[in-house]
């Protein structure tokens, strides 16, 4: 799925995409109002990009599932935050020139939806991300388990 997608410049340009709709939303942009990261968008690549088969760097060099979690965890997100991130990379998808493939877009949506209900599962105040966590890879059949 990261070749048919357009590999590593798709996902960067997913993550560039993903970002800016997230900082122009209302809701979204607090967490963005607070100084990021400065590889912010490249590490969300390569974290988009692992998950549908690319590279492993995000694993390797920015501490794997549990850490992105981490990243995420007891912030005490609002119960609207997951649809309206679902929403962003939906948006994000077309901005990013994805291809405009019915089952691409359908398995990332997918995966985006799973993955907004992990990170919000994660998001009341004071939950612990448990370590080593598996990194969850998709294909077009879904999660791999």
């Amino acid at each position: 799925m990261f070749d048919f997608a357009g590999g590593a410049p798709a996902f960067l340009a997913l993550a560039d995409a993903l970002t800016e709709r997230c900082i122009e939303d209302p809701v979204l942009n607090h967490p963005f109002s607070h100084p990021m990261h400065p590889q912010h968008v490249e590490r969300l690549a390569s974290y988009l990009g692992e998950v549908f088969g690319g590279p492993t760097t995000y694993s390797q060099f920015d501490g794997g599932h549990s850490a992105m979690l981490g990243l995420h965890a007891s912030t005490g997100a609002d119960d609207d935050y997951g649809a309206r991130f679902v929403a962003c990379f939906d948006r994000a998808m077309d901005d990013a020139q994805l291809p405009v493939d019915p089952d691409l877009r359908r398995v990332l949506h997918e995966y985006i939806s799973w993955a907004a209900g992990e990170v919000i599962a994660y998001s009341p105040i004071g939950s612990v991300v448990p370590a080593h966590l598996a990194f969850p890879h998709w294909s077009w059949d879904g999660l791999q388990r």
